[in-house]
C-alpha cells in the first residue's frame, strides 16, 4: 500500500482526488486548512483506515514521520473572488507552501505533483495553448497573486528537481467542474447553476464572446494520475479541448435546468482570458489520455449536485 500526502486534500479537487486514490487501495494523508476546502467533501472518508486527516497550513512546516511514496500539492485557492480577498494567503501556499512540501518529498524520496494552472498562460496570444507557450502574463494585476505565484511554483519545483534530484511532476490544469466546486466559488459553472436553479438574472462578464473549455472532474482526476505514473517532469496540460462561448454556456444552463434566467452583461474584469483552450497533444501521446465525459453529461451530474444542496 502506497502512502500518498494530498494537500489541499478537503477541497473541489482534492476530495476527487482522495477517492480515487482511496479507492486504487493507497493510504491518504489528506492535508487542509480549510480555507475554501471543507470537511463536507472528506466526512464519508473519516472512518476509513486507508484516510487521515491534518488540518495543517503548509506554509508552516509540516512533521510527518511515516514512509510517504507521493506527495500531491493541491493546496491553493483558485478561484477569481479570492484574489482579491486573500492575495498574500494565495501567494504563499504557492511558495513557502511549495518549498515545505517539496522539502519533505527530498527527506523522504517522494514523487512530488503540482497542481499548476492554465493561468500559467495568461491573456494568450495563439489559441490553443500548447506547454511551449510562455504565457501573456501580468505580474501587477489582481490575478497575479495566483498565476504568478503557480509559476513561481513551477521554477521552484524544477530547481528542486535540478539540484536535488526530486523526481516532480506539474500539471496545467484548466477550466475543470463537477461535484462539490464552492456555491460562492465565483467561476461560471457554480454561479450560472446556482443562478438558474433560483431563476435569477444569469452574470456574463464582458460580451460573453470570450471562450472557455470545461473539463469534468472525473476525467481531470485520470488524467492526473496518468500523469503521475508517468516518468515526465516537464508541465503538461490536462483539460477538455473543446470550447464554448461563455454566452453560449450560459444559454446552456438555462436550457437544462428549464429555467427562466435572463442573461444580464457586467464589465469584464481585469486581465480576464478572453481565450482559454488547451492543446493536449502531448497528454495524448505520453499518458493515453483525453477527456471522455460530454460536456452536457458532466452538467447534468453538476446541475443534479447542486439541486440537493439548494
Amino acid at each position: 500500500m502506497k502512502t500518498f500526502i494530498v494537500t489541499g486534500g478537503a477541497g473541489f479537487l482534492g476530495s476527487h482526488l482522495c477517492d480515487y486514490l482511496i479507492a486504487k487501495g493507497m493510504k491518504v494523508i489528506c492535508v487542509d486548512n480549510l480555507v475554501t476546502g471543507s470537511e463536507d467533501n472528506i466526512s464519508h472518508l473519516k472512518d476509513n483506515p486507508q484516510f487521515k486527516f491534518i488540518n495543517h497550513d503548509v506554509t508552516n512546516k509540516l512533521d510527518i514521520t511515516e514512509p510517504v511514496d507521493y506527495i500531491m500539492h493541491l493546496a491553493s485557492p483558485a478561484s477569481p473572488i479570492d484574489f482579491t480577498k486573500i492575495p498574500v494567503e494565495i501567494a504563499l501556499v504557492n511558495s513557502m507552501g511549495t518549498k515545505n512540501m517539496l522539502d519533505i518529498a527530498k527527506e523522504k524520496k517522494a514523487v512530488f505533483f503540482f497542481a499548476s494552472t492554465s493561468e500559467c498562460y495568461g491573456d494568450p496570444d495563439i489559441n490553443p495553448q500548447p506547454e511551449r507557450y510562455n504565457g501573456n502574463v501580468s505580474t501587477t494585476g489582481e490575478r497575479s497573486c495566483y498565476d504568478e505565484a503557480k509559476r513561481f511554483g513551477e521554477a521552484l519545483i524544477m530547481a528542486y528537481h535540478r539540484a536535488y534530484g526530486v523526481d516532480v511532476r506539474i500539471v496545467r490544469i484548466f477550466n475543470t467542474y463537477g461535484p462539490r466546486m464552492r456555491k460562492d466559488d465565483g467561476r461560471a459553472v457554480p454561479a450560472f447553476i446556482n443562478q438558474a436553479l433560483n431563476n435569477e438574472p444569469i452574470t456574463v462578464f464582458g460580451d460573453g464572446t470570450q471562450i472557455r473549455s470545461f473539463c469534468y472532474v472525473e476525467d481531470e482526476i485520470e488524467g492526473f494520475y496518468k500523469l503521475l505514473m508517468s516518468k515526465e517532469n516537464f508541465p503538461t496540460n490536462i483539460g477538455n479541448p473543446n470550447e464554448v462561448t461563455i454566452l453560449e454556456f450560459a444559454q446552456k444552463i438555462i436550457d437544462m435546468t428549464g429555467s427562466k434566467s435572463t442573461i444580464v452583461f457586467k464589465p469584464l474584469p481585469q486581465h480576464d482570458p478572453k481565450l482559454r483552450q488547451p492543446d493536449i497533444s502531448k497528454a495524448k501521446r505520453i499518458l493515453g489520455w483525453q477527456p471522455k465525459i460530454e460536456l452536457e453529461e458532466g452538467l447534468k451530474r453538476t446541475i443534479s449536485y447542486f439541486k440537493r444542496r439548494s
